[in-house]
């Protein structure tokens, strides 16, 4: 396989992510676009990058961890290859946040009602 072949590409969805990334400083967002260039990249993405959320009809959610700061960037798939972002948020406790998970989905049937 050639070196530049991706297995995904991540594209953005208005401008919920970019608010979100906008609002980092330049550590986090180096490795916000890191763990991107990774979940493009590899054949299968471990969990600990990129993990499907239970019961939540296709969101997944990409993981961000720089030190003891953690980033969730909610995701799903259109036409199985295609990773569309979301909303972001730094997690602060062990559960997602049920309002994050709500607006990521929100977002997710806007986006499949303009399709």
């Amino acid at each position: 396989m050639e070196k530049n072949q991706k297995h995904r590409k991540i594209t953005f969805y208005k401008n919920y992510f970019q608010d979100f990334f906008s609002q980092q400083n330049e550590k986090v967002k180096a490795k916000i676009v890191w763990t991107f260039d990774l979940v493009e990249d590899l054949p299968r993405v471990p969990e600990s990058y990129l993990k499907h959320l239970d019961y939540t009809d296709g969101l997944y959610e990409i993981r961000v961890q720089l030190g003891s700061d953690i980033f969730r960037i909610f995701c799903f798939f259109d036409q199985g290859q295609l990773v569309v972002l979301a909303n972001g948020f730094q997690k602060k406790t062990q559960k997602t946040p049920k309002k994050e998970i709500e607006r990521a989905l929100k977002i997710k049937a806007a986006y499949e009602n303009e399709r």
